[in-house]
């Protein structure tokens, strides 16, 4: 017998278990479980509720017992089920060239691989830098890039309007504008490169951003100074929450312009970028009155017994 087996063998009989086998001894009283009863109703407070109606955050939902009401649940699903399908979204073949852009790709050739491989959406493919370096207009102040990013729903809902709409008022300000590119399997750092071959003093990329719950249809702007490849995130401005219940394209436009104002009279953008000057050139966007309640969108009604 090895030590261990003698060791524990010794431990029983100390125990007075050398018969580890033997029959258990009858209990004399059976073990009475805990009983806990719920409400089948609901509990929730009036200020939940009340604060529930000047914001999407999920508050006052209640509950029934340690649960969820079902309607809550319900809600939640389909809430996902919105963020599902749009990082599930691609952009169709030959929209870009109906909407007017010039059309490139990064060097992923699938949705999955996209997913799965954010360096390769960081960089134009071949056949894309060939055609951006044949037709794209060089030496520009503004470089201008529609993308589908983790969402290309929100690209195509609402990135058309933004980017015509920052384009006119950016040529309204005397700026060259370059020739509008639309991206597919785009990451943010693309702009780098892309900038960086036309020659813009600034790039910016709008792309759809990481759904959450029940926003599928967002987009981020990110705005570099002097783009090129190996930009990091800290040379980097970005307005996120660009959709109709965050910030809407009337008021997105003006304050991404005046950020590339600020960058091209400052030389810089990112962490280099003096915001404390910001407000003089943004104007009445700046103004920072009550807001009307914004509310959480049901995508889920309970229907009446």
């Amino acid at each position: 017998m090895s030590s261990t087996r003698d060791l524990m063998a010794g431990l029983r009989r100390r125990m007075g278990e050398d018969r580890p086998l033997s029959a258990p001894r009858p209990m004399t009283s059976p073990v009475q479980l805990p009983v806990r009863r719920y409400s089948p109703e609901g509990g929730s407070n009036s200020f939940a509720r009340e604060a529930s109606q000047h914001t999407t955050a999920v508050l006052g939902i209640g509950h029934v017992g340690g649960r969820y009401a079902t309607d809550v649940v319900l809600q939640f699903q389909a809430e996902l089920a919105v963020a599902h399908q749009a990082v599930a979204a691609e952009l169709p073949e030959g929209w870009a060239e109906e909407h007017g852009y010039l059309p490139l790709k990064s060097l992923v050739s699938a949705h999955r691989e996209f997913l799965l491989r954010p360096e390769l959406g960081r960089r134009l493919d071949q056949p894309s830098l060939e055609l951006l370096r044949a037709t794209a207009e060089k030496n520009v102040d503004v470089q201008l890039i529609l993308a589908d990013g983790l969402s290309a729903s929100a690209c195509m809902a609402s990135g058309p309007a933004l980017l015509a709409m920052l384009g006119d008022t950016c040529r309204a300000r005397g700026w060259k504008v370059g020739t509008p590119c639309c991206v597919r399997y785009a990451r943010v750092w693309l702009e780098d490169e892309l900038g960086q071959e036309v020659g813009a003093r600034v790039a910016v990329i709008v792309l759809g951003e990481r759904p959450g719950l029940g926003t599928g249809d967002g987009l981020s702007a990110y705005l570099v100074h002097g783009p090129e490849v190996g930009k990091t995130d800290g040379d980097r401005n970005m307005l996120s929450n660009l959709h109709a219940r965050g910030t809407p394209v009337e008021v997105a436009v003006p304050r991404l312009c005046a950020l590339i104002a600020a960058m091209l009279e400052q030389g810089t953008s990112g962490v280099g970028l003096d915001l404390s000057r910001l407000p003089a050139e943004l104007g009445a966007v700046e103004d920072r009155s009550y807001r009307p309640p914004q509310r959480r969108q049901r995508l889920v009604e309970q229907e009446e017994p």
